[in-house]
């Protein structure tokens, strides 16, 4: 075997498994599986078992009624099959006979896809009426090695389960004898057969059998031109047959060579037989594989044209998921954070980097100033009244704002159903029936009275920004670290003054009694936070010339854009959950299909197929 026809068969399996693996998917798509299609069959039946095995030539002789080819075969063979000599008129299914080597069912069945293989036990076999596509095969004692060769029903049969039997045989094959006769060289069936072996270039070799040499000579070539000219046929070796009784019954007929143009050469008597045992097998099985690659590589009804109807159905689907994605489930305003849970946010990331000692001075004085705030607050709210909380509001606020959010977006789910595209609009008539709507903002509220407010999520997202600023600001973080020392060692004073002064009960100073009760991590908070509201510590400078207000704005505006973005992705994820299911996986599935490993396999090898089909064999 040639490294050229290894080639050829490597590809070969590569594009088969590729469309195998490509077609359940792309159904999905809406894409009918090719299974049915003539390109298919040929990848299938005819390439792909060529294409696991050493290269074999299967010569079928063909022809229509009653014009010798079983005495041909028989010549073929090398013996008198002397059941399909008395009966070819009758034969309905093919008959094969194959070299030792090859006379196993298993060997043989992955050659004729879409036949049933039969023992060839008796010489009735073959002609038994049965809408099955049977195929009866034996052992040829004279059979070259690496030839099948097979026998045929007429193909000019007004039987339609011929016709179809004639196809098969005809992808099966790599090399077709023509037996033509005077009556039968321009027959309307015959043409139409050898037509469609033409255009899957198919190697046919003619022969016209039953002749008169001498007669006949000045006829040969108007007959041969006749049938080339309306097949399109190109005969690879041309012979004419005398008619000989005696010699037909001795297996011992002369074939006579004649040139393209049908006209004879001296002395060329020969045996079909020898000259067809000599031919070329892998330059002809890689032009078999050339001709059945035409049409599996036809960019209109091949396989190019498979890969096409699929990327016209994932742009549908680009299509649908774009107009689904443009209604983006978080395009409002979500409301901010309230400061004070920013606040302790920083606080628990600023305690690990104090120094122990003031650590230590910090929590002490945190359960002394609780202490002794516990009835100044209590007294405070006796006065006042219950005050406002902030995260209860915020809460509400937030509740508010993803309802809106949710009904806006099944408002425009409903536009889009009404307006969508064939792939869109069915998908979402049917998320939208009966009570979806209420169900699924009772399921929205629900999950959201479950939501944490500050979820580990933000946290790690909070210390990782923390982080980043700190790294960026070593000069503010120096100043703060001051500070908190400052503070912490007089943190005694300002306890012991206010206990001793009690000027918190006035609540005129309320002010000085949160600084007091909230230890060292306000002042670090605030003087991290406070700087983009109040414009202070203009002292801590950032690198690059910025100062300390204008990067804790960015930072400060960084970490509200983030809890937003991460409540509306778990919203955009609630929503996919509760509603869309499997339609934005579908749409992704179907919108990405061009870019999937399966699709790129088909293309590569149709890609590759496509440069070995330009090559020489």
């Amino acid at each position: 075997m040639t490294v050229a026809y290894q080639h050829w068969a490597a590809e070969v399996r590569r594009l088969a498994q590729a469309v195998m693996s490509l077609a359940p998917i792309a159904a999905r798509l809406g894409v009918p599986n090719p299974a049915e299609e003539e390109w298919h069959e040929l990848l299938v039946r005819k390439l792909l078992p060529e294409a696991q095995a050493e290269p074999l030539l299967i010569v079928a002789v063909v022809g229509g009624t009653n014009i010798g080819k079983s005495l041909l075969f028989n010549h073929l063979a090398g013996e008198n099959a002397s059941g399909v000599s008395r009966l070819a008129a009758g034969t309905k299914h093919p008959v094969c006979l194959a070299p030792a080597v090859w006379a196993d069912q298993a060997k043989l069945a992955p050659r004729f896809e879409g036949f049933q293989l039969r023992v060839w036990e008796a010489a009735e076999d073959p002609l038994q009426e049965n809408t099955e596509h049977l195929l009866f095969w034996r052992a040829g004692e004279h059979v070259p090695s690496r030839l099948l060769l097979l026998d045929t029903p007429d193909i000019d049969s007004d039987a339609q389960v011929n016709w179809q039997r004639a196809d098969h045989v005809r992808q099966a094959a790599d090399v077709l004898i023509a037996v033509l006769t005077q009556q039968k060289y321009n027959d309307a069936a015959v043409k139409q057969f050898f037509r469609k072996a033409a255009a899957a270039g198919k190697p046919v070799i003619v022969v016209f059998n039953q002749c008169d040499l001498a007669a006949d000579a000045d006829y040969l070539p108007l007959w041969l031109n006749t049938f080339a000219s309306e097949t399109g046929a190109h005969p690879e070796l041309v012979y004419a047959v005398p008619y000989d009784r005696q010699g037909a019954e001795q297996l011992s007929l002369d074939f006579h060579r004649l040139t393209n143009t049908g006209h004879p050469l001296p002395d060329a008597a020969t045996s079909l037989r020898e000259e067809l045992a000599a031919l070329r097998f892998d330059a002809i099985k890689i032009r078999t594989f050339r001709g059945a690659l035409e049409s599996v590589l036809d960019a209109d009804r091949g396989a190019p044209a498979y890969l096409a109807r699929i990327r016209r159905a994932s742009d549908r689907f680009v299509e649908a998921a774009a107009g689904l994605a443009h209604e983006e489930v978080a395009r409002f305003d979500w409301p901010n954070l309230p400061p004070q849970l920013l606040v302790e946010e920083i606080g628990q990331w600023w305690e690990p980097r104090r120094p122990r000692w003031v650590q230590g001075i910090h929590g002490f004085y945190r359960g002394v100033a609780g202490v002794v705030t516990a009835p100044i607050k209590a007294g405070w709210r006796v006065m006042m009244g219950p005050g406002d909380d902030p995260l209860a509001a915020f809460r509400t606020r937030e509740r508010d704002a993803i309802v809106r959010a949710v009904e806006r977006f099944l408002d425009d789910l409903e536009r889009l159903g009404a307006v969508g595209n064939e792939i869109l609009k069915p998908r979402i008539d049917r998320l939208l029936g009966g009570h979806a709507r209420a169900t699924l903002l009772t399921r929205v509220q629900e999950a959201y009275d479950a939501l944490p407010a500050m979820g580990q999520d933000y946290r790690e997202f909070v210390a990782s920004e923390l982080d980043q600023w700190a790294e960026q600001n070593p000069s503010a973080v120096t100043v703060m670290r001051s500070l908190d020392g400052a503070s912490a060692v007089g943190r005694p004073a300002i306890t012991v003054a206010l206990v001793l002064s009690g000027v918190a009960w006035t609540g005129a100073d309320h002010a000085l009694v949160q600084a007091a009760g909230g230890a060292i991590a306000e002042l670090v908070k605030d003087t991290l936070i406070t700087t983009t509201v109040t414009g202070g510590g203009e002292a801590i400078v950032a690198v690059a010339g910025e100062n300390a207000k204008q990067a804790a704005a960015r930072l400060f505006a960084r970490l509200q854009s983030g809890y937003a973005r991460l409540r509306a992705s778990w919203l955009a994820s609630l929503l996919e959950r509760e509603l869309l299911g499997d339609l934005l996986s579908e749409l992704r599935l179907g919108a990405g299909m061009t870019q999937t490993p399966e699709y790129r396999e088909v293309q590569d090898a149709i890609q590759e197929l496509g440069g070995l089909s330009q090559t020489d064999a």
